[in-house]
C-alpha cells in the first residue's frame, strides 16, 4: 500500500481553486467589455440609457447629474426630453413669482429679472395648456386670440368696462381701449397727432411703459410707428403674454433699480399711460432714466396720474419741477395728459448751476446697461457722438438703410452697407431656396438671438413681421445703431433665460452658437448648448421655425439635440453666394400635448 502525499493533495486542491477564481475573474472582465461595446455601439445602448436617465431629465438639483444628462445629449445619444409638469405652462424662469417674491421690496427690487442658477433650471419641455390652438394670424390678432391658449379671465374682467379686453366665446376680444383712453386708442393718438408729429416719419421708435394689453403701441403700426411695449409680470396676469399672442412687440420688463437694457438715446417717443411709474422718487432717478432713453428732440407723454390729479397736486408740482430742471419744453397739457420736448443738447443743464442735476462723467458708457444699476446723473450726449436728435438723423424710411453715425466712420459704414446686402442675398436664399414661412401669413412675432446691425430685420421690412433684435451683452455695443436705423430690439445673455412668456415666437435665428455662450476673453464656455436650446423650444410656438447659421460641425450637434427636444430638422447648404464654410439648419417645434408626450 502506497503512501498518500497529503501536502501534493493539498497543493493541487489550491491550485485548482485559484484557477477557477482567475477564470471567474476573467470570464467577468470580458463581459464587461462586451456589454460596454454593445452600449456604446448598438441602439440597445441608447434605448438603456434612456430608460436609465429619464429621472434625470426633469432633476432641478444635482449639478454632477444634470452635467451627465447634458453630456450624454450633446454627444449624440438618444434620448428625449420629458415634459415639464403642467403647472409649468407660463413658467419664466427669471420672473418667477415664487422665487422673487423673497426678494427685496426696495425700489420694486423683487419683481426685476433675478434669474436661477443653471443647476436649478429643470431640463424638461414647456407644455402648451390644455385646448392650445395654433395662434390667429395677423392681422386678425390684433383684435382677437384663442381663449384657450393663454385662458386667464382677470384682466377681462377688472378691465373690460375700460375696453381693453373682453371673452366672447371661444376668444378674447380687444376693442383697443385702455385705462386713459377708453373709447379706443385710435382717437388717442389722433388727439396726440395735434401736438406731436405722429405721421410722416419724424419718428419711428417708441417705448411704452406700463403698456397693458399693448393697444396702443398696436395701432400705432398703421402709422409705420415702431413700438416697444413693457410691463412686468404682475398681479393682473398676461398682460404682456396677451400683447405677444397679438402680434405686437412687447417685452416683460420692471423699471426698478437697474437701467433698462436699451442703449441711450434710442426711443423717438416714450409714453406713459397710468404707467404709475414715481418718476419724482428716488431724486426723480426713473426721470433720469427716462431722459438717457429718449432721443434728444424726442418726446415724452404722460397720460395719468399725478397729470392734474385730484390729490395729487404734490406729486404733479414735482413733476413738472424736474421736467424744467431737465430742460424740457413744455408742449401741452391737456386735461390728464402732458407733453414735453427733450432739448437737443446738454447745454442747458450745463448753464444752469441751480438745476440740482449735474451731468455724468465723461468716463461713463449710458448705453451700457447689462444689470447695471441707475444713476442719478444726465447722461452726456458728447459721450456717443454724432447726428442723434430728432429732426437730424432721416426721416423714415430713409434711416433703414443710411448708415447712421453710430455705426463707427469708414469702417463702420462699410460694415453696415456690407451687412444689408448680405442679408439681404441670404433672405432671398431663405425664402425661394429652403422655402421657409418667413414673408407669410403664419410668420409674425420674429427674433434675431445675434443681431449686429440688424440687417436680418431690415431684409424683412416688407413682410408682416417684426423682429427683436437681440445684441449679446458680451459683443460690440451695435444696439444703437439698430434703432437709430428704425428697429428695435434688447441686450441680453443667451446663458440666460429670456424675459418672455413661453410660446411667444414663430421664428427664431441664430448664428454661430458659440459666440453666444463662450467668454470672448478666455475662450471658455459660460453655459451649454442644451440649455440654450431648451430655452428656445420655451420662447418657439407650436409649428414655428428655429434657423441657424454655423459650421458643419456645430449644425451636426445641433441637429442631434433638436431631436432631443422633439423637432423634426433638415441640413442644408448655405447660398451659392456664401464663402463661408457654413450649413443651414432648419427646425421645426411640432405640436404636442401632456398626453401624448406620455405616450
Amino acid at each position: 500500500m502506497g503512501n498518500f502525499d497529503l501536502t501534493s493533495s493539498k497543493h493541487h486542491i489550491t491550485q485548482a481553486r485559484q484557477w477557477r477564481f482567475l477564470d471567474f475573474v476573467s470570464l467577468v472582465f470580458f463581459a464587461a467589455i462586451f456589454l460596454f461595446l454593445v452600449l456604446v455601439l448598438t441602439p440597445l445602448g441608447d434605448s438603456i440609457a434612456a430608460t436609465g436617465s429619464q429621472a434625470l431629465i426633469t432633476s432641478t438639483t444635482g449639478a454632477k447629474r444634470r452635467h451627465h444628462l447634458i453630456t450624454l445629449i450633446e454627444s449624440g445619444r438618444n434620448l428625449t426630453l420629458q415634459s415639464c409638469s403642467a403647472d409649468a405652462v407660463d413658467y419664466m424662469p427669471c420672473e418667477d413669482p415664487t422665487r422673487n417674491r423673497l426678494l427685496s421690496r426696495e425700489m420694486n427690487s423683487y419683481r426685476e429679472r433675478h434669474c436661477p442658477p443653471p443647476e436649478e433650471r429643470p431640463l424638461c419641455l414647456i407644455p402648451p395648456p390644455v385646448g392650445y390652438n395654433i395662434p390667429i394670424q395677423w392681422p386678425t390678432s390684433l383684435y382677437k386670440i384663442w381663449h384657450e391658449n393663454m385662458p386667464y379671465n382677470k384682466l377681462a374682467d377688472r378691465k373690460g368696462h375700460q375696453g381693453w379686453m373682453k371673452k366672447e366665446g371661444a376668444h378674447f376680444i380687444f376693442p383697443g381701449g385702455g385705462t386713459m383712453f377708453p373709447d379706443g386708442a385710435v382717437k388717442y393718438i389722433e388727439q396726440l397727432e395735434h401736438y406731436i408729429p405722429i405721421s410722416g416719419g419724424t419718428l419711428r421708435t417708441v417705448l411704452d411703459m406700463g403698456c397693458g394689453v399693448a393697444s396702443f403701441g398696436g395701432y400705432l403700426l398703421a402709422e409705420d410707428l415702431l413700438t416697444v411695449s413693457f410691463a412686468p409680470r404682475d398681479s393682473h396676469k398676461s398682460q404682456i403674454q396677451f400683447a405677444l399672442e397679438r402680434g405686437i412687440p412687447a417685452f416683460v420688463l420692471m423699471l426698478g433699480t437697474r437701467r433698462l437694457p436699451f442703449p441711450a438715446f434710442s426711443f423717438d417717443l416714450i409714453h406713459c399711460s397710468r404707467c404709475l411709474i414715481p418718476f419724482t422718487a428716488y431724486n426723480a432717478t426713473y426721470f433720469i432714466e427716462v431722459d438717457r432713453l429718449l432721443r434728444p428732440g424726442g418726446y415724452l407723454i404722460i397720460s395719468g396720474p399725478p397729470v392734474q390729479w385730484h390729490g395729487l397736486d404734490k406729486e404733479w408740482e414735482e413733476l413738472q419741477t424736474v421736467a424744467k430742471a431737465l430742460c424740457y419744453e413744455s408742449v401741452v397739457v391737456n386735461a390728464n395728459t402732458a407733453i414735453w420736448k427733450k432739448p437737443v443738447d446738454n447745454s442747458c443743464i450745463e448753464t444752469q448751476n441751480q438745476s440740482g442735476f449735474e451731468l455724468c462723467d465723461k468716463s461713463d458708457d449710458p448705453s451700457y446697461a447689462w444689470y447695471f444699476k441707475l444713476k442719478r446723473c444726465v447722461s452726456r450726449l458728447s459721450s456717443v457722438g454724432g447726428k442723434l436728435a430728432v429732426g437730424e438723423i432721416p426721416k423714415w424710411p430713409l434711416r433703414l438703410t443710411k448708415s447712421p453715425s453710430r455705426a463707427g466712420g469708414k469702417n463702420g459704414n462699410e460694415e453696415f452697407e456690407s451687412d444689408t446686402r448680405i442679408w439681404e442675398k441670404r433672405m432671398l436664399y431663405y425664402k425661394k431656396t429652403l422655402n421657409l414661412k418667413i414673408g407669410s401669413e403664419a410668420v409674425r412675432n420674429v427674433m434675431d438671438m445675434d443681431a449686429y446691425f440688424g440687417g436680418f430685420a431690415a431684409a424683412l421690412i416688407s413682410d408682416p413681421v417684426w423682429v427683436m433684435n437681440v445684441v449679446p451683452h458680451n459683443k460690440p455695443s451695435t444696439l444703437g445703431v439698430i434703432f437709430d436705423r428704425g428697429l428695435i430690439g434688447v441686450y441680453h445673455d443667451w446663458c440666460e433665460p429670456f424675459s418672455s412668456y413661453p410660446r411667444t415666437y414663430d421664428f427664431i435665428h441664430m448664428a454661430s452658437i458659440e459666440s453666444l455662450i463662450k467668454d470672448p476673453l478666455t475662450g471658455k464656455k459660460r453655459c451649454n448648448i442644451l440649455d440654450v436650446m431648451v430655452e428656445i423650444d420655451r420662447l418657439l410656438r407650436p409649428e414655428g421655425t428655429f434657423v441657424a447659421r454655423d459650421s458643419p460641425e456645430m449644425i451636426k450637434k445641433l441637429d442631434r439635440v433638436a431631436r432631443s427636444i422633439r423637432w423634426e430638422s433638415t441640413i442644408h447648404n448655405t447660398e451659392p453666394e456664401s464663402h463661408t464654410n457654413e450649413r443651414v439648419l432648419v427646425a421645426t417645434k411640432l405640436l404636442w400635448t401632456l398626453s401624448s408626450s406620455s405616450q
